[in-house]
């Protein structure tokens, strides 16, 4: 078993006293519901925990996390809010990740092919290691890809936008880039177009779908003129697997008849070939698409807030190492410093996975910025990592978009971004949780910026909330002169 990096904040136990964590849990059944009804719609996630850390005068406390009754047995958790506190959720020496990836819940394993598959899986499981080994060399055999399969989807992307622009006056971004992002990852994983196989274009409906039924638990319908009451039952019952059983196999066919090459390479590895599939289908629709689904609108509705300042720098930048370049390559992006940070301050300010969770293995101590705190063992810690990562003692001005907070010497600030479950320096390995595809994401966002502005000198747009991060509606598209 190993154990993260040491904490790169200053080393102070020594200074800092012990403090009883504080909160409660209420009384049982009727408090962990309170708790739900404050958290999605009293007050709001932001809220719920903002108002605990003024209340309690500490980012570490105890209360219940959703779904509660009648689904989790035991929402109680510690909570750690603050940039310092939330790394012991990457200490795999003091922490379990066993089911809790989903916290306090876990879907029903028929969502999965009835595994396990790895992101359930603890570090000290065997199978993991030879899981998270299997998917990193399989990203490595495709490093040479990504560049080429990914611009041939940011080009479709753009003359769809373009061509919806032209005949509706605006563009929805989000189904758009759903499509694009389906498109890439399914290629990236099997080596073929999804429109070939049985899918057709029937993958990103099928996949959105698979996830809503695993997560509603954890939202809300957002259905403006339902009561409360109404909308709180889907944190009471699991969402059945039947749903979208015909749809997942479909899904999980057609990546077992075209990725045959990549399960060959699994089974001689000593994974089974259909657990092996299962595990690709989760790494390419709740992983990889499911993240994107959330940050590329995200990234968008932030480069869009800039405006034609910002538009105009990025612009600059990008086509300014273009001319020197006879293509994009990793190291042409490299030379792009506001472009990488603002992907950085996009991840920091909007992670597109918010919510961390595991299990304490033994009493172990947890600092704050202010305070030590004793965990017991078996207590489950849950890290929010959208108030972490807006830690008014490592970051300025934490609550807003800073486009260039990680160029120069704010680049040092990067190890404080944690949206992979790992500092943002850290490498994914077997013996981690880190998410192993985690720079393709960063490039991914980057290149998704160089395509923008090779192309168009400014946009605009109009964003909003969905169920999963931001709506964005692309009402402009001004073309490069």
């Amino acid at each position: 078993m190993v154990s993260s990096p040491p904490s790169d904040h200053p080393p102070t136990s020594s200074e800092l006293a012990f403090r009883e964590i504080p909160g409660s849990y209420g009384v049982p059944f009727f408090g962990p519901i309170k708790d739900r009804y404050d958290y999605f719609y009293n007050q709001g996630k932001d809220e719920f925990f903002k108002s605990r850390i003024q209340k309690y005068n500490s980012t570490v406390f105890r209360t219940n996390m959703p779904p509660g009754p009648f689904i989790s047995s035991d929402p109680r958790v510690v909570a750690v809010l603050d940039s310092k506190s939330f790394t012991v959720l990457f200490d795999n020496s003091k922490v379990e990740k066993k089911d809790v990836l989903d916290g306090t819940y876990m879907p029903s394993l028929s969502f999965f092919g009835g595994y396990r598959v790895c992101a359930f899986l603890d570090t000290d499981e065997s199978s993991h290691r030879a899981l998270k080994s299997f998917f990193i060399a399989f990203l490595a055999s495709s490093h040479a890809k990504f560049i080429p399969y990914l611009r041939t989807g940011l080009s479709e992307l753009f003359a769809n936008l373009e061509s919806e622009i032209a005949d509706k006056k605006s563009a929805n971004f989000n189904v758009n880039s759903d499509n694009m992002a389906f498109d890439f990852v399914f290629r990236l994983v099997t080596g073929s177009d999804p429109a070939e196989t049985k899918l057709k274009s029937k993958g990103p409906v099928t996949v959105n779908t698979w996830l809503a039924l695993q997560l509603a638990p954890l939202g809300t319908a957002g259905l403006k003129y339902v009561p409360n009451f109404i909308d709180d039952i889907i944190h009471t019952v699991r969402l059945p697997f039947f749903v979208i059983k015909s749809g997942y196999k479909k899904l999980y066919n057609a990546v077992y008849a075209s990725a045959s090459s990549l399960l060959d390479e699994a089974e001689k590895s000593g994974i089974k070939r259909d657990e092996a599939c299962h595990n690709l289908v989760f790494l390419a629709g709740f992983n990889a698409f499911g993240g994107m689904k959330v940050l590329f609108p995200s990234l968008i509705k932030w480069i869009a807030s800039g405006g034609e300042s910002l538009h105009r720098r990025l612009a600059d930048e990008i086509r300014s190492v273009m001319k020197e370049e006879v293509q994009i390559t990793f190291a042409a992006l490299e030379k792009m410093p506001l472009t990488k940070s603002v992907v950085y301050e996009t991840l920091r300010i909007d992670p597109p996975v918010p919510f961390q969770y595991a299990t304490a293995r033994e009493d172990i101590v947890v600092e704050s910025h202010d305070s030590a705190f004793q965990i017991k063992k078996g207590e489950t810690i849950f890290g929010y990592q959208p108030l972490a990562t807006k830690d008014p003692k490592v970051f300025k001005n934490p609550n807003d978009f800073v486009p260039d907070r990680f160029v120069g010497d704010g680049e040092k600030l990067i190890k404080y971004v944690y949206w992979s479950n790992a500092r943002e320096i850290d490498t994914p390995s077997p013996d981690n949780k880190q998410c192993p595809a985690k720079d393709l994401v960063v490039l991914c966002c980057r290149l998704m910026l160089v395509e923008l502005f090779l192309r168009y000198d400014t946009f605009t747009a109009e964003t909003g909330k969905v169920s999963l991060g931001a709506s964005v509606t692309i009402t402009s598209l001004t073309k490069a002169v």
